[in-house]
C-alpha cells in the first residue's frame, strides 16, 4: 500500500479554497453569511467538505466560509497547514463548529462560565474504531497493565478508553496507563505506547506501516457521540432558517457520499491530500454507519454522562446538550427521503 499526502504548494492556493464559498455570486438572491470551523481530519468531517465542494451550501442560499481543519490536527496527520492566520481568526467567531460531542459536553460542565452550546446533528453514532497494538499484544485482555495512546481524555478516544476499562472491569487509572498527546502511529512506532485507539485516518497510517488492528470496536455495538454540528442554542433559535439550510446541505452531501464513494474520495484528496485508493477506502469504511438523518445521538449523550459521571455532570440533564427540532423539521418535510428515491 502506498500512502502519500499531496503537498499544497502555495498558501495562497488553500486561502482561495477556504474562502471560495464565501463569495456571493452576482446573480440570484443575497446569501446568508455563515462561518463554520472544523477541528480534526476524519471521515465524519467529509460530508461537510463534500457539501462545500459540490456547491450545496451556495445552492441552499448560504454565503459560507469554512475552516477545514485545525492546525494541530494538520501537524499530527502530516498535512501541510497552509491556512493563513487571518482565515483562522475568522474561524474563532464561527457560528457553527464541527467536532466531538464528548469534548463539548465535558468542557461545558467543567467550566465556571455558563455556556448554552448544544449538538444539532451527529454524524458519528456507533463506536466503530479499532485498537492497533505492537507485536506481542493480540487481544484486548493483553492490554491490561499496558500503555494506551489517545488524543485526550475529553476527546472521543478518551470516551472509548473509559468504555474499554468499563467493559474489561478495569480501573482506568490503575489497570492501564492512558497516555494523551500525539494521535498518530508515531508513538507506537517509537515505542512510547503499547497500543492506540485508531479512527480511520491513523488506522490507514498504521496499516500502511505494517500494523494490523487487534480489535474492531464495531463488535461492541455501543453508541458514540463523536463528530457533529454544534452551536449556541440561543444563536440557533434566532437563526433557525440558517441552521436548516446548513443541515439540508449536509444531509444531501451524505446522500451523495453513500451513492457514490468517489465523491468522498475527491474531497479527501482535495482537502487532506489522501490520494491512494486503498487509504481512501479504509477511511471511507468509517462512513458505513453514518445515518441518513444525522439526529443528535441521545443515547451517546447519556453514555457520556455515565462514563464521565461527576458532581458537575449530574447538574445537567441529557436535554441540556442537544436540540433535535432542526433535524426533525427537515426529516418530517420529506427532504431526506426524497434524496434516496
Amino acid at each position: 500500500m502506498y500512502f502519500r499526502l499531496q503537498t499544497i504548494q502555495h498558501a495562497g492556493l488553500l486561502f482561495v479554497l477556504v474562502l471560495a464559498a464565501s463569495f456571493t455570486p452576482l446573480w440570484g438572491q443575497e446569501k446568508i453569511p455563515l462561518v463554520v470551523r472544523m477541528g480534526d481530519v476524519s471521515i465524519n468531517k467529509i460530508p461537510f467538505l463534500v457539501a462545500l465542494d459540490q456547491g450545496l451550501y451556495e445552492k441552499n442560499g448560504l454565503d459560507l466560509t469554512m475552516i477545514p481543519y485545525g492546525s494541530g490536527s494538520a501537524t499530527v496527520h502530516g498535512i501541510p497547514d497552509a491556512i493563513p492566520a487571518e482565515v483562522r481568526e475568522i474561524g474563532e467567531d464561527a457560528q457553527i463548529t464541527v467536532g466531538g460531542g464528548v469534548g463539548m459536553m465535558v468542557g461545558r460542565v467543567n467550566r465556571s462560565e455558563p455556556s448554552d452550546w448544544i449538538i444539532l446533528a451527529t454524524t458519528d453514532h456507533v463506536v466503530r474504531w479499532h485498537i492497533v497494538a505492537r507485536e506481542g499484544i493480540e487481544t484486548l485482555e493483553d492490554l491490561k497493565g499496558k500503555r494506551l495512546g489517545l488524543s485526550g481524555m475529553s476527546a472521543c478516544t478518551g470516551y472509548i478508553a473509559l468504555m474499554l476499562a468499563d467493559k474489561m472491569g478495569w480501573d482506568p487509572k490503575q489497570d492501564i496507563a492512558i497516555l494523551q498527546g500525539n494521535y498518530s502511529v508515531t508513538p507506537l512506532q517509537e515505542g512510547w505506547v503499547d497500543a492506540f485507539i485508531a479512527y480511520e485516518v491513523p488506522l490507514a497510517m498504521a496499516m500502511q506501516a505494517g500494523y494490523k488492528p487487534i480489535a474492531d470496536l464495531r463488535d461492541w455495538d455501543e453508541p458514540m457521540l463523536c463528530s457533529g454540528a454544534r452551536a449556541s442554542r440561543s444563536w440557533a433559535n434566532n437563526n433557525r432558517d440558517t441552521v436548516i439550510r446548513f443541515l439540508k446541505s449536509v444531509v444531501e452531501a451524505i446522500a451523495m457520499m453513500k451513492k457514490d464513494k468517489t465523491v468522498a474520495f475527491s474531497s479527501m484528496a482535495k482537502w487532506y491530500g489522501f490520494t491512494d485508493y486503498e487509504v481512501q477506502s479504509i477511511i471511507y469504511n468509517g462512513a458505513v454507519e453514518m445515518p441518513r438523518a444525522p439526529y443528535p445521538n441521545v443515547e451517546g449523550i447519556k453514555k457520556v454522562m455515565e462514563l464521565y459521571d461527576s458532581n458537575a455532570m449530574r447538574r445537567y440533564k441529557a436535554e441540556d446538550f442537544y436540540d433535535d427540532s432542526f433535524m426533525k423539521e427537515l426529516d418530517e418535510s420529506g427532504f431526506i427521503d426524497n434524496l434516496y428515491k
